[in-house]
């Protein structure tokens, strides 16, 4: 089963063959709405910088001055905090479960936004945005994890698709209101999202494959049938949870370190740590922390807020164009033609903040920021957004997949805080066309990383796949890949 996230994650579920056909039950239809609304938060969390912070330098309730460091900071917190809630998560889904964990994650999710509406100075924002980049950090891994374990995979098409569609919602909501609101009232917006993503999260079970792990076989049964349908018969499926678990109990004991510099495992690791650095450096974060301030900064003609929105939009599009594509087109494919209108709009783009930079009458071509940006963000919806997340679980080799998975999503984060902290210095150092040539040289050399590193998965099992790395096979575990979000991102 492949569900996007913020065209960032999916997960991979494999049942028998004579497994009985699924039916799309309101309970699974609820379940992925619950988790989905949890993405919503995580992609308004994700944006909220874009109009957030050119209000905050230019509103006159603001009762401090907000510099261009310091707004760097703002926008850069989130991911970072967000590290260190994805490194907290992996024990908290494993002690109090997925549930437990996502429907905490409300909480801090509330308070950073509030704090963040009531700051009366820049301290008390920060704290607000690592605080939200804390609970982001901790959903963004157990969503994934939670949906792996609940959803069928024969309703992949409909189900999978929400929290990529809700993310991106999110991310369009934040640009939509940017235009009437100011930060703090967008703040307030943003404390207001978790409360019916925290009811709806009461009403829905643990998942029945963390109650296996616990002993709990009674109340795996009964989450089971919940999510199933009182109708279904849930014998064979239970039971091959249960088998499933002994396989991933035993796989995990071998994952260690030494495990992970085998030639064997270090080759699809170190391909996945590729294409997540090659996902981040090519700027779509900075993109999308600073897409007001790049309007501003390019002097388009066209309203800056009204862009992003149109962005916003784009961005939300795209995701379904992917999700229809994907298995059609392959995997280099799609990398493909995403690494080539990424690199051919950045260079353009760059091109025209570089003729505005000499000074030269660049009215006539206000629209080529707003055209660049949407191309920009389609290429990165169709290949660079979703298939590095996708790759991952389809790469990694189930005994190291949990440790290695944690690897790439670390080292995805980690980038994710490097581009944004470090956008604004950049384009103070080389220009920003300097810094939009940069990120489009980055993308070719992708390109080149994928012409020559990078395996065709699509058509193939999973255990063919493996077997090209490491000539063996293996069973599949429930879950191929937990991660986030994003965007953008």
């Amino acid at each position: 089963m492949k569900i996007l996230l913020r065209a960032d994650t999916h997960v991979n579920i494999q049942l028998p063959e004579n497994a009985p056909a699924a039916k799309c039950t309101l309970s699974q239809i609820l379940a992925a709405l619950s988790v989905s609304l949890g993405s919503m938060v995580i992609g308004y969390a994700s944006s909220y910088t874009s109009p957030g912070l050119v209000s905050m330098r230019d509103n006159a309730t603001a009762s401090f001055e907000v510099s261009k460091q310091m707004g760097m900071w703002i926008g850069s917190l989130m991911p970072l905090s967000a590290l260190f809630g994805g490194i907290a998560g992996g024990p908290c889904i494993e002690y109090i479960g997925r549930r437990n964990t996502i429907l905490a994650t409300a909480f801090p999710f509330i308070g950073a936004w509030l704090l963040i509406a009531l700051a009366e100075n820049v301290p008390m924002v920060l704290v607000g945005r690592a605080l939200c980049g804390f609970g982001v950090g901790v959903a963004s891994l157990a969503l994934p994890v939670y949906l792996g374990e609940t959803i069928q995979t024969e309703v992949r098409g409909t189900l999978g698709l929400m929290p990529t569609a809700f993310g991106n919602t999110g991310i369009l909501l934040c640009f939509t209101l940017g235009m009437y609101l100011d930060w703090r009232n967008l703040a307030l917006v943003g404390a207001s999202l978790p409360i019916p993503f925290l009811i709806l999260m009461f009403m829905i079970p643990e998942t029945p494959r963390w109650y296996i792990s616990k002993g709990k076989t009674k109340k795996s049964r009964k989450a089971l049938q919940w999510l199933r349908g009182k109708e279904t018969d849930i014998t064979e499926e239970l039971s091959m949870i249960e088998k499933l678990h002994m396989e991933s109990e035993r796989n995990d004991s071998q994952g260690t370190i030494s495990e992970l510099m085998k030639r064997n495992n270090l080759k699809p690791l170190l391909i996945s740590l590729g294409l997540m650095l090659f996902q981040q450096m090519s700027g779509i974060n900075a993109v999308i922390f600073y897409t007001v301030q790049i309007f501003q900064d390019a002097g388009s003609t066209i309203d800056e807020n009204l862009s992003t929105i149109i962005i916003g939009i784009v961005n939300f599009i795209s995701t379904f164009v992917a999700a229809s594509v994907i298995d059609k087109l392959g995997r280099k494919m799609l990398l493909y033609i995403s690494g080539v209108s990424m690199a051919v709009t950045l260079f353009a783009l760059g091109g025209f903040f570089y003729v505005k930079s000499m000074g030269m009458d660049v009215t006539s071509f206000g629209w080529l920021p707003l055209v660049s940006l949407i191309v920009y963000v389609v290429g990165f919806s169709l290949g660079f957004g979703p298939i590095p997340w996708l790759m991952m679980g389809e790469i990694l080799p189930a005994k190291i997949r949990g440790s290695a998975a944690s690897i790439a999503t670390g080292f995805n984060w980690m980038c994710t805080f490097i581009v944004t902290k470090t956008f604004e210095d950049v384009i103070a150092l080389i220009g920003a066309h300097g810094t939009f040539w940069l990120f489009g040289s980055i993308i070719a050399v992708g390109f080149v990383f994928v012409v020559v590193s990078v395996p065709e998965t699509s058509g193939r099992s999973l255990e063919e796949i493996e077997k090209r790395f490491t000539g063996r096979t293996r069973r599949m575990s429930s879950v191929a890949n937990m991660k986030p979000m994003p965007m953008a991102c």
